[in-house]
């Protein structure tokens, strides 16, 4: 189960940080905003993108938008995401709740700049009613993920 492998990462790497589980949904932006209350951009959404043959992951603030220049600019190619289905297969996550964390295997990952608006960010935790509250500079320790700058 997603939820458990999510569990199992931050018992192992971070046991200082809770997996949040609501009643209610925050398989949107909007709706785990209102979940947590936190503002929309406090949401750290994960996007799994293909580019060529590589599969990778890219968390950016709620209201960011990929940007095509700036991601070309940055890989050399145009990102393509992921369909539900190959995304549940490389993250064995949902969507709604995919993340960076508990992943089956290893994934690129990179944080985008936005995240670094805010002090705490709210990415979920492996299943569409989970999540986790955590700064983006320790978000981006413990997955071992690079900075970019590839969003609006």
């Amino acid at each position: 189960m997603s939820l458990e492998s999510v569990r199992t990462f931050f018992a192992a790497h971070a046991p200082d940080i809770a997996v949040i589980v609501t009643e209610a949904s925050s398989a949107t932006v909007a709706l785990a905003a209102e979940a947590h209350g936190v503002e929309p951009a406090q949401i750290a959404k994960t996007i799994c993108l293909r580019v060529g043959e590589q599969v990778m992951l890219v968390v950016a603030g709620g209201m960011a938008r990929l940007d095509n220049r700036k991601f070309k600019d940055r890989f050399s190619a145009k990102p393509r995401m992921l369909d539900a289905e190959e995304a549940l297969a490389v993250t064995s996550h949902p969507v709604g709740g995919i993340c960076p964390f508990g992943l089956p295997g290893p994934l690129p990952i990179y944080c985008d700049v936005s995240l670094r608006a805010f002090d705490e960010v709210v990415p979920a935790a492996g299943a569409t009613n989970a999540a986790v509250r955590l700064s983006p500079l320790r978000l981006a320790e413990l997955t071992r993920a690079e900075w970019v700058d590839v969003c609006q």
